[in-house]
């Protein structure tokens, strides 16, 4: 795949997938299927045009007891899953879950930024005849895709410095919030992948948020309050027109939602 460095899956962690499915499939318009047979612990995030969008783990009382809570990961392309988490090691880094192969998936480990903020890297084993193909899980553009990924972080310069030098991103441009500091721009080549920004307060510790794309920022807003969310920023209007905003699901992970207002 060509995806180097780029948000290749993203996977919902959840104690409850069936519940997770009612709520998203109504907010978003996905269909969350919840795990079955054998794998009854992993599930998949369908779109309505038959892509896939990610995965659902099932978030069990063992991996809780050990300290896993709800939460959206991002998955990065890298060409080499050990020799990545090594020099993101040596970096600062922590090696969170250890580098393991994921039947007909490819290679995967967990790590975490030098500020703490967890996230996957991956290289991936495409279908064949796919192998020149990118994922398109995150699009700038698109609803039922990711389209926003926004890193919350204490030492945002460090961070940037962090990702570009071992993912190749560009930052260019900022946002200026006040006494809340500036939001700034990421890219990969000529593509907005999202923003950091600083930690603000009354947020636990460094991590990254995911925003989807949906149809309707106001549909959207109905669907998470009659489902069982929780609206922590109601929608605000974002350069370009559209809208933005964040919340809780039913089940405690945290997620943004962007789109238009019809």
């Amino acid at each position: 795949m060509t995806d180097a460095s780029n948000f290749i899956w993203y996977e919902l962690m959840t104690p409850d997938p069936e519940g997770a499915k009612a709520f998203y499939d109504a907010v978003v318009g996905w269909t969350l299927s919840t795990g079955h047979g054998d794998n009854n612990d992993y599930g998949f995030i369908t779109r309505s045009d038959g892509g896939m969008n990610g995965g659902v783990l099932r978030l069990s009382p063992d991996m809780a007891t050990h300290g896993a809570r709800p939460c959206w990961l991002g998955y990065l392309h890298v060409a080499d899953v050990d020799a990545a988490a090594t020099a993101i090691a040596a970096d600062g880094g922590q090696l969170l879950m250890p580098a393991r192969d994921v039947e007909m998936a490819g290679r995967i480990a967990m790590m975490a930024d030098p500020q703490g903020a967890p996230f996957y890297i991956m290289a991936p084993t495409p279908p064949p005849g796919a192998e020149k193909t990118e994922s398109n899980v995150f699009s700038i553009t698109e609803a039922q895709h990711m389209r926003w990924n926004e890193l919350a972080t204490n030492d945002p310069a460090a961070a940037i410095a962090f990702y570009t030098k071992h993912f190749g991103w560009g930052q260019e441009g900022e946002m200026d919030m006040g006494d809340m500091g500036a939001y700034q721009f990421i890219q990969r080549g000529a593509v907005g992948l999202g923003a950091v920004m600083p930690l603000m307060p009354g947020m636990p510790a460094p991590m990254w948020s995911y925003y989807i794309g949906v149809d309707d920022i106001d549909r959207a807003l109905a669907a998470v309050k009659a489902n069982g969310g929780t609206v922590t920023n109601d929608p605000m209007e974002i350069p370009g027109g559209e809208y933005a905003m964040n919340g809780i699901d039913p089940q405690g992970a945290a997620f943004g939602l962007v789109g238009p207002r019809s």
